[in-house]
């Protein structure tokens, strides 16, 4: 921007816009600039399955926020981004309090940055743990287990299965994500006495492929579900958000995955309450949970 564009916009309000389909690319704009490698298409299912808001100075995108509902009683929030241009100036605070008018009614879960952390904090937040964010060029030459027995390629006809574990899982009805994202990647899952008892879901999203949701009964399972999906993943880059506390960090990084980055995983009302059998090891990333 020159000058003199600069010094025309002085003055001009920020305005506070419902998301549409037009603003897609200048939010792709504000992930690059914030180094995050969210491709347009990332963006487009971002926006396809939830809902958002955005701000807006003479045309040009300055922030964004969205959210994903799951039934009447859940939402969870994310892409909450100011450039950095704007930053200090109240926008951040006025999208988010946007957004939980918006979100009025619902238990609201978010994944935070160490910056965004006194934001929310304020606003009656709490944490519940901590996501962990794994990532690295998955070896073309790693030795990988052959797949055990029960662990086989998802068909059409397990998703009515995959979404009722999901559901169970993550305590939320999110068929309609689920559905979504099995039909843009490649499907795992595991069977337990002729029952499927976990999946798991990898596709294209930024620099390369993500590794997530992952449902499982226990870490062994999970464990078992990334490695197939790995299997297939060789000399591609990989991204894993897992859960500190079932302990696959160490796990991750040594099979190249390091560690990242961090979040404090937040929650406004009350948790989701799942069925305990099996439950969500890995995310479909840290704004869709």
């Amino acid at each position: 921007m020159s000058i003199h564009e600069a010094s025309n916009r002085i003055g001009v309000p920020a305005e506070l816009r419902d998301f549409g389909d037009r603003h897609v690319a200048g939010a792709l704009k504000l992930t690059q600039e914030m180094g995050w490698p969210y491709r347009l298409e990332d963006w487009e299912v971002a926006a396809r399955l939830g809902k958002g808001l955005v701000l807006e100075r003479a045309g040009e995108v300055i922030g964004t926020a969205l959210w994903w509902t799951y039934g009447q009683s859940f939402a969870t929030a994310g892409m909450i981004i100011i450039t950095g241009t704007e930053q200090g100036r109240g926008h951040g605070a006025r999208l988010f309090n946007a957004l939980l008018a918006a979100t009025e009614g619902r238990n609201l879960l978010l994944n935070s940055t160490d910056e965004g952390y006194p934001l929310y904090a304020r606003r009656g937040f709490t944490p519940w743990g901590r996501v962990l964010q794994h990532q690295g060029q998955f070896a073309a030459d790693a030795e990988l287990p052959a797949r055990p027995h029960g662990i086989r390629s998802a068909t059409p006809a397990d998703l009515a299965a995959i979404q009722r574990i999901d559901e169970g899982a993550s305590g939320m009805p999110r068929s309609e994500m689920v559905a979504t994202l099995a039909g843009m990647g490649r499907v795992m899952v595991v069977e337990r006495a002729g029952q499927i008892a976990g999946y798991s879901i990898a596709r294209k999203f930024g620099r390369g492929h993500v590794v997530g949701p992952v449902a499982a009964q226990d870490a062994e399972d999970a464990r078992q579900l990334i490695l197939a999906q790995l299997a297939e993943l060789r000399g591609e880059y990989v991204r894993i958000d897992v859960y500190a506390h079932d302990g696959l960090g160490d796990w991750l990084a040594g099979l190249g995955l390091v560690c990242t980055g961090q979040a404090a995983a937040m929650v406004k009302g009350q948790q989701p309450v799942t069925d305990g059998a099996i439950r969500i090891f890995a995310l479909a990333n840290q704004s869709f949970g």
